[in-house]
């Protein structure tokens, strides 16, 4: 009995020894993170704030850095992946919900951008007419519904925020992302028309 105590003991003090270790590992990498940041080199600091949370996904924290190193990045899907990891832990924290729009509507705004350039570029002469409108077709619907994903992402912010400075700027998102969805939404797609 005492010989199963004493190893139930060590084991214990590995584990604390072993939490404290990563503690201070997740810690160092946070704060590489943050001098990354600071220093506008968003790839390192994306990279360091994926260890930390490889060693403890539980800091909603890291998520959300994370999640703002990749929109600094242009890195928009991971963005939306980590934003939405962080509010998962702490949907009460409203800057996850600011973030989460602007990354939604950067990344609606880079898929519209990307089928605009193809469309100039008529580079398209591997694929039909008609299957180039599908895929063009298909860019707007998914720029649609991440605008719609933005809007409910912004109007959960001005809910947990209501009297924010940044209210203004956060409903002119919304406007023009509604305005977006207006205008694309059901509308036949050509080859000429002008994607706004």
């Amino acid at each position: 009995m005492k010989k199963a105590l004493m190893i139930a003991s060590i084991l214990f003090v590995a584990v604390i020894s072993t939490a404290c270790i990563n503690n201070i590992a997740v810690q160092e990498l946070n704060n590489k993170a943050a001098e990354y940041m600071q220093k506008g080199d968003y790839e390192a600091a994306m990279s360091r704030l994926q260890a930390s949370l490889d060693l403890d996904s539980t800091m909603y924290q890291t998520y959300y850095n994370l999640g703002v190193a990749a929109i600094n990045a242009k890195k928009y899907e991971k963005a939306i992946e980590a934003l939405e990891g962080g509010i998962k832990l702490n949907p009460d924290y409203p800057d996850f919900y600011y973030s989460l729009g602007v990354a939604q509507i950067s990344l609606a705004d880079e898929i519209i951008e990307s089928d605009e350039e193809n469309a100039s570029a008529e580079n398209n002469e591997t694929i039909s007419a008609e299957e180039n409108k599908e895929l063009q077709k298909e860019k707007i619907q998914k720029a649609v519904e991440l605008k719609k994903d933005s809007i409910k992402s912004l109007n959960s912010f001005i809910a947990k925020v209501p009297n924010t400075k940044e209210r203004t700027s956060v409903e002119e998102m919304i406007e023009q992302s509604e305005d977006f969805i207006r205008k694309n939404e059901e509308l036949p797609v050509s080859g000429d028309e002008n994607i706004n």
